[in-house]
């Protein structure tokens, strides 16, 4: 009986230590997955930028726009400087494009350009980006750069004194355009900002929407396509799977069954020769794929 209860005590002890490696994953791993992606997105921008400048006659000149980049490309640069943040924005808010950063709704149009331009980001995972963005206040600032210059706007008053708003996902109304008061038939140049909401859930969204200060900023330019209203996401961001696909699983399952495979293994070795040099040759190979593991497993739940 005391075997078995010693047995029973070790897997649950094992099981825990399991889990909380997971969650540190989740809060601090994916955070690494995500700085070193933002260093490949930077520098991608800032070579398409510098090409852009070279090959545009007249800056003074508002530039038609080209078609977004392919999903996961960047596309800008956002810079809160309330909220210290500085991050490439890459095209789209799948999965996988904001594992990467914050992401650019692809059916809205582009920062710098009339219309509401919208962008999603994570709030406690792969970096947070969007951690703070309830501490925004209106009128603060906020700096996008693209290929053709930098806009700046300011965030407008939620309506409660406050510079954002809770809605449910299924809200997309907040991606709609603003109608301009002086240009009837025209859209205001916005920017709106999306989260999970409250921390570490995705039953909600906070959302921070801003306009562009004209007096800071190149004249705002077309959208470089039509964006009909009925070709909005239905949610407002892609917040996960829940349990993934079948191929999601099957994967995910069969990286768990490696970790077993490695970690009897090494138990075995370590119980036959314990010593530290069993003990760090059985470790390396078993953290590698709980690492690989991890990131599987996360791909089955939702990402906040």
């Amino acid at each position: 009986m005391a075997r078995v209860t010693g047995a029973v005590g070790r897997a649950l002890v094992t099981a825990g230590l399991l889990i909380l490696g997971f969650v540190a994953y989740q809060l601090w791993g994916t955070g690494v997955v995500e700085a070193r992606a933002q260093d490949r997105l930077r520098d991608d921008f800032t070579g398409a930028a510098r090409r852009a400048r070279a090959t545009r006659p007249d800056p003074a000149v508002s530039p038609t726009v080209p078609p977004p980049p392919p999903s996961g490309e960047a596309v800008a640069v956002l810079r809160i400087p309330r909220l210290d943040l500085e991050r490439a924005v890459v095209e789209g808010v799948g999965v996988a494009d904001l594992r990467k950063g914050p992401g650019h709704y692809p059916l809205t149009p582009l920062p710098g350009q009339r219309g509401n331009a919208a962008i999603a980001g994570h709030r406690t995972t792969y970096g947070a980006p969007f951690h703070r963005l309830d501490e925004l206040a209106p009128g603060d600032l906020i700096e996008v750069t693209t290929l053709f210059g930098t806009y700046r706007y300011r965030v407008d008053d939620a309506g409660d004194g406050s510079g954002h708003r809770i809605v449910s996902p299924r809200e997309v109304s907040v991606l709609d355009p603003v109608p301009d008061p002086d240009h009837p038939g025209e859209a205001l140049a916005t920017l709106t900002l999306t989260t999970c909401h409250p921390k570490y859930s995705a039953r909600q969204r906070l959302v921070v929407r801003a306009t562009l200060d004209r007096r800071r900023s190149p004249p705002p330019a077309p959208p470089s396509e039509p964006r009909p209203a009925a070709a909005r996401e239905a949610t407002l961001t892609d917040a996960g799977h829940p349990w993934g696909t079948w191929g999601d699983r099957r994967v995910t399952g069969a990286w768990a069954a490696a970790v077993a495979l490695v970690g009897a293994l090494w138990w075995a070795g370590f119980r036959r020769r314990r010593c530290w040099w069993t003990w760090t040759a059985g470790a390396v190979p078993f953290l590698a794929v709980l690492v690989v593991f991890y990131a599987h497993l996360e791909r089955l739940i939702p990402q906040y």
